[in-house]
């Protein structure tokens, strides 16, 4: 199993290379502090679960997670009131929830996380993805991203059970 190292300073540390990272403009927290809509990304260590991109955009992913090709009715809810919080849901959906299908490209690429996922605790963090991050590296929501070239090769690497582990 490997251990991906992602440090407050935006230094993600892969076996082979170490590449920029862009984090959560509320930095990191505790992952017990992390709160819906607080811009931070939680210390902890994730299971990097399986890979979601947008096969308009690219032919495909080389990885040996888990892949699907993400449809144009794809959301992710981030409603804490909802029973669907922090998990995958259609479009048109009653309550608050992403657009996995955005204009930029941030989500051409989406890595889910183990955060919060086992079950949801409502209200303590929901999308917290590892996506590809904007020309200049400004920071998320709370997601890690990397240059969509680098994050392709850290999947090119990438074993079922892998881990993120997001320190200061």
């Amino acid at each position: 199993m490997t251990v991906f190292t992602v440090h407050a300073d935006g230094r993600f540390i892969a076996p082979e290379a170490t590449y920029r990272a862009a984090l959560g403009k509320g930095g990191v927290v505790a992952e017990a502090d992390k709160r819906e809509g607080d811009g931070a990304t939680p210390l902890g260590t994730y299971t990097l679960r399986r890979v979601l991109f947008r096969a308009d955009r690219l032919d495909k992913v080389e990885t040996d997670l888990p892949v699907r090709a993400l449809r144009s009715d794809d959301g992710w809810c981030d409603a804490p009131d909802d029973a669907a919080y922090n998990r995958p849901v259609r479009l048109p959906y009653p309550a608050s929830c992403e657009e996995l299908t955005r204009e930029d490209e941030l989500y051409d690429i989406i890595v889910i996380l183990s955060h919060n996922d086992a079950p949801p605790v409502p209200g303590l963090g929901s999308a917290i993805f590892f996506h590809c991050a904007k020309p200049g590296y400004p920071p998320t929501l709370g997601c890690v991203a990397l240059k969509r070239s680098d994050l392709e090769a850290v999947l090119k690497i990438v074993q079922p059970g892998d881990t993120l582990e997001i320190r200061r």
